[in-house]
């Protein structure tokens, strides 16, 4: 019974963590790489067709966008997670894989001028639509075997719509451990989500740490209605765009929330009719499924506001489909406010938005959520001059605002409370999905303050959960001496290792065959052994 930390170890984005119990291997997440933490988003560093599930915290797409990788590389199981996670997956997954085939296509156009060889996709819709058909659902606190001697339980996270922490119950003959993942723990007193719900007991803990060296720069009553509303007053009435860079699930339907709120209550005095578009497709596609059947999703005061068919609705709100139509925003003076994905500003619409909007004085880019290192969003949001969109060097003589404590992120104090309500210590809490500083930072509070066992392995680092002991630990290569090609060859290492261990399967499995069949056998292993022999 073993736990091997792959994805989000000492790093924001990526989770992926591989759970062996039973001669069965099942991953906690498959996300993809981003920002500073991308280093081969091709590359999986196990051999795909070995897994015999997934289990998915919840649908963004760092916790989930390298399923269809998986699925495309030979990965024939089911995806388990809750009912609304399953259908936003639907949407974002498909999403995901268009982008890849666009910047492929884009990439492609530009290196065919320079004699570069064409590159694939990271995957296509296709393989997309083939990890949709794969997905499992069920409803916050139903037990589901997915293994042999593997059990789950999804409770609310309060992150996401539909976000789980997993309890994972783990049998090999009379040894049973129980360990669960957090995924993203929610930040308290969120608009339209519950609070994250505690659990009890486990033997073992996995803890996300986005914020897990900082607080959240809250008042005590925090207003983020009005908030937003002075930045839109200001930014409208001096004639410029407001640009909100917004995941397209989850926080765009938050800021609806938000604007229909101080349009109810009459807070933009300067343009009190003003445009809101949500130019995102997927956002549009996401929102209506925030409108539909959510019944033990939602909190009571979004359930009422449900009832009136009116959660996301108001006037002046239109929402883009096409490309044609987002370009043509920049084109109209008419001052509005432009809610684009991605929430990062890594990819998407929003960096045509920033590139016309971001050198004029009179418009302001408002960031809601939490900007990764590495990317575009952190980069404006620590104050530089300019930033180079699409290899065009822009000047930043907007106005850059943050909307402190909207994050759907708990903090640190969020982050122990979870963690305190374990009403035995569990046996070891491994810190994970947080950069050095904050998976450090939390990991002391957890021994220091709670007094638990805490620790913040490194990518490749495993442990026996019947022994409770660490079978490796791996050591951090720092970032500028790991080139690709180390990368790439690791990865491609592990692979063949686990594809050895599955040709041992094969060898176990064909135990009593036909005498023939095993002399063919045995004399194809042993050429490929004289082939390889080095």
């Amino acid at each position: 019974m073993k736990l091997t930390f792959f994805g989000a170890a000492r790093a924001v984005t990526g989770s992926c963590h591989c759970v062996e119990c039973g001669g069965k291997k099942i991953l906690v997440d498959c996300g993809l790489q981003q920002g500073r933490d991308e280093r081969d988003n091709q590359e999986l560093d196990f051999a795909a067709g070995y897994i015999d599930a997934v289990v998915v915290t919840h649908a963004h797409i760092d916790h989930s966008g390298r399923i269809p990788l998986l699925v495309k590389q030979g990965f024939t199981g089911n995806i388990y997670c809750t009912r609304l996670t399953g259908q936003l997956l639907s949407i974002m997954l498909r999403d995901s894989a268009h982008i890849q085939e666009s910047d492929a296509q884009w990439q492609n156009q530009k290196g065919k001028r320079a004699g570069e060889e064409p590159v694939e996709p990271l995957y296509t819709v296709h393989d997309a639509e083939e990890a949709v058909k794969r997905i499992v659902t069920c409803e916050y606190g139903t037990t589901l075997q997915i293994a042999d001697g593997v059990k789950v339980r999804f409770v609310d996270a309060g992150h996401l719509l539909g976000s789980a922490s997993v309890e994972m119950w783990l049998t090999e003959g009379d040894d049973t451990r129980k360990v669960v993942f957090s995924g993203d723990i929610g930040n308290r007193d969120q608009p339209i989500i519950r609070d994250p719900q505690y659990i009890r007991d486990a033997d073992y803990v996995l803890t996300e740490s986005t914020y897990g060296d900082r607080l959240h720069d809250m008042d005590k009553d925090p207003d983020y209605t009005a908030d937003l509303a002075a930045i839109i007053d200001e930014t409208l009435g001096n004639g410029g765009n407001v640009i909100i860079p917004s995941f397209a699930v989850g926080r765009t339907q938050e800021l609806l929330y938000f604007i229909r709120e101080m349009k109810e209550q009459g807070l933009v005095k300067s343009v009190p009719g003003f445009s809101v578009v949500v130019d995102s497709p997927l956002a549009g596609e996401a929102t209506r499924i925030f409108s539909g059947d959510l019944h033990g999703y939602l909190d009571e005061k979004a359930i009422a506001a449900l009832k009136g068919g009116a959660l996301f609705q108001f006037p002046g709100l239109t929402i883009t489909e096409s490309s044609d139509e987002s370009r043509a925003l920049n084109l109209d003076p008419t001052p509005k406010v432009i809610i684009s994905a991605s929430g990062m500003c890594d990819a998407g619409r929003i960096r045509h938005h920033l590139k016309h909007n971001l050198w004029r004085e009179e418009c302001s880019v408002v960031f809601a959520g939490y900007q990764a290192e590495g990317t575009l969003g952190r980069l404006l949001q620590d104050g530089a001059p300019a930033v180079k969109i699409f290899g065009e060097e822009i000047d930043v003589k907007a106005h850059i605002e943050t909307l402190d404590g909207i994050s759907g992120h708990a903090d640190r104090d969020g982050l122990l409370t979870w963690a305190a309500a374990f009403e035995q210590k569990p046996k070891y809490v491994f810190v994970v999905h947080g950069n050095d500083e904050s998976c450090e930072s939390l990991t002391d509070a957890l021994n220091t303050q709670l007094g638990l066992t805490a620790k913040a392995p490194y990518s490749g680092s495993e442990f026996d959960l019947i022994k409770g002991v660490w079978i490796k630990e791996t050591e951090p290569v720092p970032v500028e001496a790991e080139t690709q090609a180390t990368r790439k060859a690791t990865g491609v290492y592990t692979r063949l290792v686990d594809a050895g261990q599955m040709l041992m399967d094969v060898i176990a499995r064909n135990q009593g065959g036909a005498n023939q069949d095993l002399t063919r056998f045995t004399e194809q292993i042993l050429a490929l052994c004289e082939k390889w022999n080095r």
